[in-house]
């Protein structure tokens, strides 16, 4: 996408570009990024650099929960003082984050990277669903909390879900309705995600 007619400086153009490509940079904002980032002094472009060679470089999936980390196991599944009889089953890295901001859940996780969503051509194995049955049935586990976005791919998935786990025995909840439909965890304040944790109800 052409950003800007007005001839510019092919390094200037090109970082625009990339910044654009991000979500939720528009236009813009990738203009103002770009010549903040051209007046910033050399060891902070430098450092900025560096961060997002380390992103890509040094992380890898934890081996258990399947969260981004930078040790195996991640520091939440190695946390011997959380509850791993309990593992609350997220989308994406994300919304792990925003459920820990809580302070109110102290089991495990498990990342299943995405959503059944067949209009993207996204099926039950391009999930990490396989890695959850494998963690379940080695039979620690009491309770599965389905934190799957309420919204009609993330309904479909913990339905999915539901009809794989339930013959396990092990109990089955689901996020209190204090999420709105149609919203996202990211999103969700504190107050709202700490009441929907406290009210899941049995599936």
């Amino acid at each position: 996408m052409n950003i800007d007619s007005t001839p510019t400086a092919e390094p200037i153009a090109r970082l625009i570009q990339e910044f654009n490509e991000l979500p939720g940079i528009g236009p813009k904002s990738a203009q103002r990024l770009t010549y903040h980032v051209l007046r910033a002094p050399a060891d902070k472009a430098d450092a900025l650099a560096d961060a997002i060679k380390a992103v890509k470089e040094k992380l890898s999936l934890c081996s258990l929960c399947l969260n981004i980390t930078d040790s195996q196991p991640c520091a939440i599944c190695r946390d011997e003082e959380r509850d791993h009889t309990t593992i609350c089953v997220v989308e994406e890295p994300i919304d792990i984050l925003s459920l820990e901001r809580t302070r109110k859940y102290k089991g495990l996780y498990h990342v299943l990277h995405g959503v059944i969503a067949p209009a993207d051509g996204i099926g039950p194995d391009e999930l990490k669903i396989k890695d959850l049955l494998s963690r379940l049935n080695a039979g620690q586990v009491t309770e599965v909390i389905l934190a799957t976005n309420p919204n009609l791919e993330g309904e479909a998935t913990a339905m999915y879900l539901q009809r794989l786990i339930a013959p396990l025995g092990i109990r089955l909840t689901r996020l209190a309705r204090g999420l709105p439909y149609g919203g996202d965890l990211e999103y969700a304040d504190d107050v709202t995600l700490s009441r929907a944790l406290e009210g899941r109800q049995d599936m």
